[in-house]
């Protein structure tokens, strides 16, 4: 590939930057809604799960309340006929009476009286019997439908208790999306401070270079600096230029707290011409291999692996839509970015 010329520092640009945090404030609040829409399906799963119980028990009260009714009903039919014949019973005694006072004339008619009265007696005895069973059924319906207003009690007060808890959840979901809002605006700020700082020592290392240059967040490395036309290892210019990179990114290394998850992305670009013979097959080898070639020397100089990333774009992200020779040197680049891990 052809060598360009170098030319002068472009406007700096800060959209890009403001599109990263941008994207990862999305990511986080794409959780919080998951997490929100999970929580109420599962609290709706639960509430549902009680309402059905709380309509079963309902349907179960209403039919005990009816056998109730029909009992209590054949109760009163019951206790009429206990009052019918205790009538009988009664007067059959009285016929009784009269007839063992007149034992003489009437010796036929008293036996018949008081066969009458046994079975008067019988009669009564099997009544209250029965009337007895029936008490004792209303009872025990008494009991399960006592039970069973104590079991809908219960219900709903687990009810009450889950719209409870589900407003405090939602609550805390609210609170916890603010807070994380103000931490993830904290930490964008703090890694943007940083950047700045990083850039600023780089250009005062650099100096004022044509051939490097800073392009919205991302510093730019023209291809020429650092290799030969074709070629992924770094040439000994190339080398000097990265050993100031190296410094830098140990010092940042040194500043950054913990808490903060950063990454310095080595991103390869090159212009839209085949390449010629050599090892590379296409432009996205070439772009990768000069992006791992540069992480690969910052590490021998003591950085960090896990804090560097590579990727390799070939022609299609150019600075330049051009297809002129000066276009072509300006795509051919290595960009650094400092961003979130």
């Amino acid at each position: 590939m052809a060598l360009g010329r170098g030319r002068r520092l472009e406007p700096v640009n800060y959209w890009p930057g403001f599109v990263d945090a941008l994207s990862t404030m999305l990511l986080i609040i794409i959780f919080l809604l998951s997490v929100f829409m999970l929580s109420q399906y599962f609290l709706s799963r639960e509430v549902t799960g009680k309402d059905s119980a709380l309509e079963r028990l309902n349907r179960q009260i209403e039919e005990l309340t009816s056998l109730l009714a029909m009992e209590r009903s054949q109760a009163g039919v019951d206790q009429d006929k206990l009052s019918k014949l205790s009538a009988t019973l009664d007067q059959a005694r009285k016929d009784k009476n009269e007839i063992e006072a007149v034992a003489v004339t009437g010796g036929a008619g008293a036996a018949a009286a008081g066969n009458r009265a046994e079975a008067a007696v019988v009669a009564l005895d099997t009544q209250k019997q029965i009337t007895a069973r029936a008490l004792a059924q209303v009872e025990v319906l008494n009991q399960q439908i006592s039970a069973l207003r104590k079991q809908l009690a219960a219900i709903q007060d687990a009810l009450d208790a889950t719209k409870t808890s589900e407003k405090e959840s939602q609550e805390k979901i609210s609170d916890l999306g603010q807070r994380l809002n103000l931490a993830l605006a904290q930490k964008v700020q703090e890694l943007a401070r940083y950047r700045s700082d990083f850039f600023g020592r780089l250009r005062q290392i650099l100096g004022s270079r044509p051939d490097i240059a800073i392009v919205g967040d991302r510093f730019v490395f023209q291809s020429s600096v650092l290799f030969d036309p074709g070629r992924a290892d770094l040439s000994d210019t190339g080398k000097k230029s990265l050993d100031s990179l190296a410094g830098a990114a140990l010092d940042l290394e040194r500043e950054i707290p913990p808490d903060i998850h950063w990454i310095l992305r080595i991103d390869g670009h090159t212009d839209p011409r085949p390449v010629g013979a050599g090892p590379f097959k296409s432009n996205w080898e070439l772009s990768a291999a000069r992006a791992i070639a540069v992480a690969q020397f910052l590490v021998s100089k003591g950085v960090d692996p896990h804090y560097l990333a590579t990727a390799g774009f070939a022609e299609f992200q150019p600075l330049d839509p051009g297809a002129t020779e000066e276009a072509y040197a300006r795509n051919r680049r290595i960009e650094l970015k400092l961003t979130e891990r």
